[in-house]
């Protein structure tokens, strides 16, 4: 420690009135009697010396006392001082500590004193902290850093510690080297120091958690079925995933920066919402291409805003599959209500027919009965004549609508149809108008169909008639049509369309150059009794016939016509494999019914056969009982089935043969077969009826009927079917 300046203690203790400074005499050497003089001048001497000394006591007292203050100040600053302070020999005995020391080194009187250092240095940190006492002893100081400090099992301190060189000299003994150790609790500092480590590594995965994000929604806006498209506040283009670069054509390169009116002209307007809506949804709009093609999308918009400004994210939906799929859709929807409404048209045809067949047969049989009352030149002959030939018309015409109308299949097998076709054409070349051109188109070794060769012999003939009424009714006498055929592979939107199985298709094709049709007659040209000619020229089954064919042929019909270009009709007949041609052939031969045995003689008594016939048509029934009596028969005629079953069970050998209608109001003839077949199985049946299908067939011959027959039949023909079964000759069909 330095000394202080005292100088100024002296000065203070000079005399008020000293006496004139005298120059420094030398001292007489002393006698034994000194003169009076030099007496004087020794007691002056002394009392300036004295007073020197009392001024150097008063130096020294004052010096003492601040020495003593600057212990005292040591000692407070020692003992209060923030920090574990210790004083440590070179034993590493603790000499002295303050307060602070104590707590930290001895929080409980339990633990262990604080009398030494080393005890409580780790057994890591104990060779630094020896390193760092000779480094202090021979250098003055040093330090440590992060020293661990037990004090307890549980208790650890973590500080940096400071070590100063102290000398201490004892009077005129040997120097003693002493240490002051000052430690630095590093605990708050550690902790704020791993506090900020973990918040760095919170921080460091918060940020790789949110490249993660930004990967994932890169990925999914880059992946997204929809065109996103990002706006700035200026709005210029920032992002543009690739199926907005597929949808408008353009590269994103070539499209970042680009307004966003290239694209999509009209959405100008929706950044407006902005200010009112954090999204939005558009609806349907109309954008452009990069090379200027017109699309229709669906837009919606969603607004973000944030420090740089406003963000607009535009979502576009492509809705050219959606209206492919919708106008697909209601095309399927159209046809389906067209095929309920062919369907409902086919069952009220083939009801009405029932009774077609009844009124026709009433009327053809009078007339035979007639004819053959008649004179051979009588003038009522020529009108009877004129009647059957009209009542013939009508049962042709019966006969076109169960073709429509009929639901199953029809007796197919593998059919040449160019060989049908050259059989129509040689047809069509003897009644087709001189100024009509037909050609032909077939293209060799078509493959044979499997169809009802009659039947489509009728489609063609009455798809080749209606060309030429069309060519007739546009005022030219002169045209031409055209019938192709071809091996072709319907593609999937034409079999959806048409409801083709999959497979290969024998295309028949007749085009005509007449006057085409619009839109409305083509929705209605399949439609039973729908005609464009005059009234009495047509009765508009033509075509309806045709659908009925191709229905029941499992094929389908596509038309194509435009006003003043002509119509042309295909019809898809499917290709007969060998599978299928053989499934037909079996379908084709029904199986006949069993052979009975003969019917029972007549008695003696009764020599003509009697026949019972069963119809609920009293007119059918008084027409048959005449004809058959004509030709020698004994007839009973009902029109109540329950009637027909108690008289046979009450005399069952009393008939030879039944005749019976298959459809009676509330009952079927087929039951009525059954009971006759219980009552007597000998008895020879046949089952009448003018809408014969296979499902009917079969049953009737299950049943045990013996023949079928088809209303409105001729009379030559009713009577021969009669004479054959009670003969005992089985007819099948």
């Amino acid at each position: 420690m330095s000394q202080p300046d005292l100088s100024f203690l002296l000065k203070a203790e000079q005399p008020t009135a000293a006496a004139p400074e005298q120059p420094e005499q030398p001292t007489p050497a002393v006698t034994a009697e000194p003169p009076e003089g030099s007496v004087s001048a020794l007691i002056a001497e002394l009392r300036a010396y004295q007073a020197e000394l009392e001024s150097q006591n008063k130096v020294l007292r004052y010096s003492q006392t601040v020495a003593e203050s600057a212990s005292e100040r040591f000692e407070t600053l020692f003992a209060s001082v923030p920090l574990a302070l210790m004083v440590v020999d070179e034993y590493d005995m603790v000499v002295q500590a303050n307060s602070m020391a104590h707590r930290s080194f001895q929080p409980t009187e339990r633990d262990r004193p604080l009398t030494a250092l080393m005890p409580f240095v780790s057994d890591t940190d104990a060779p630094r902290v020896q390193e760092a006492f000779a480094q202090a002893r021979a250098q003055g100081h040093s330090e440590v850093t992060e020293v661990v400090f037990t004090i307890a099992p549980h208790i650890r301190i973590t500080g940096d510690l400071h070590i100063a060189r102290i000398e201490d000299h004892q009077g005129d003994g040997p120097m003693q080297l002493q240490f002051l150790c000052a430690v630095i609790d590093q605990g708050p500092l550690l902790a704020e120091r791993h506090a900020l480590q973990q918040s760095a590594q919170a921080l460091q995965q918060r940020n790789e958690q949110l490249h993660a994000s930004e990967k994932r929604l890169e990925a999914v806006i880059n992946s997204a079925l929809d065109a996103i498209i990002c706006v700035d506040q200026n709005g210029l283009i920032t992002v543009f995933n690739p199926t907005a670069a597929a949808l408008f054509q353009c590269s994103a390169q070539d499209a970042l920066g680009s307004p966003l009116e290239r694209f999509l002209p009209a959405a100008g307007q929706a950044l407006a919402f902005a200010q009112l809506t954090t999204q939005a949804m558009l609806g349907e709009m109309t954008a452009c291409t990069a090379s200027a093609k017109e699309l229709a999308v669906e837009v919606s918009v969603s607004f973000e805003r944030h420090a740089e400004g406003e963000t607009t994210t535009v979502f576009a939906r492509d809705l050219t599959g959606r209206k492919k799929a919708e106008a697909h859709r209601s095309e399927l929807e159209a046809q389906l209500r067209e095929s309920h409404k062919m369907q409902a048209v086919g069952t009220m045809a083939g009801g009405i027919a029932h009774d077609f067949n009844n009124i026709l047969g009433a009327i053809l049989g009078n007339v035979e009965l007639a004819k053959a009352d008649c004179a051979p030149g009588s003038p009522v002959l020529e009108s009877l004549l004129e009647i059957d030939k009209a009542g013939r018309r009508a049962r042709d015409l019966v006969r076109q609508i169960l073709t429509f109308s009929r639901n199953e299949p029809p007796q197919r097998t593998a059919v040449s149809l160019a060989e049908v076709v050259h059989d129509t054409e040689r047809l069509l070349r003897v009644t087709l108008p001189p100024a009509i051109e037909l050609h032909m188109q077939l293209q060799p070794g078509l493959p044979p169909v499997l169809a009802d060769a009659t039947q489509v012999e009728q489609a063609v003939l009455n798809l080749c008639t209606n060309a030429v009424h069309a060519i007739q009714g546009q005022g030219s006498e002169r045209g031409s049509i055209l019938v192709e055929a071809a091996l072709v592979h319907p593609d999937q939107r034409l079999s959806e369309r048409l409801g083709l199985a999959a497979g290969d298709y024998v295309a028949l094709t007749v085009h005509d150059s007449g006057p085409g049709m619009d839109a409305a007659t083509l929705e209605r040209i399949f439609e039973p009794f729908f005609t464009t000619k005059p009234v009495g020229q047509g009765t508009g089954l033509g075509l309806a016939v045709v659908h009925g064919v191709m229905r029941t042929h499992e094929g389908g019909i596509d038309v194509q016509s435009v006003p003043g270009q002509g119509s042309r009709f295909t019809l898809y007949f499917p290709v007969a494999t060998a599978q299928a041609a053989s499934s037909g052939a079996a379908v084709a031969a029904l199986p006949a019914a069993p052979a009975q045995a003969p019917a029972a003689a007549p008695t003696a008594a009764r020599q003509k056969p009697h026949v019972m016939y069963v119809d609920d048509d009293q007119a059918l029934v008084f027409l048959v009982q005449r004809l058959l009596r004509r030709r020698g028969y004994d007839v009973s005629g009902f029109t109540d089935p329950h009637e027909a079953t108690a008289a046979l069970r009450e005399a069952p050998h009393h008939y030879d043969l039944l005749v019976t209608d298959y459809n009676m109001p509330g009952f079927c003839g087929v039951d009525l077969v059954r009971e006759a077949r219980l009552i007597r199985p000998d008895l020879p049946v046949a089952l009448a009826s003018g809408y014969v299908t296979a499902e009917i067939e079969q049953a009737a011959i299950a049943e045990g009927a013996r023949a079928l027959i088809h209303k409105p039949n001729d009379v030559e023909e009713l009577c021969a079917t009669v004479q054959r079964l009670i003969a005992g000759d089985d007819v099948a069909g």
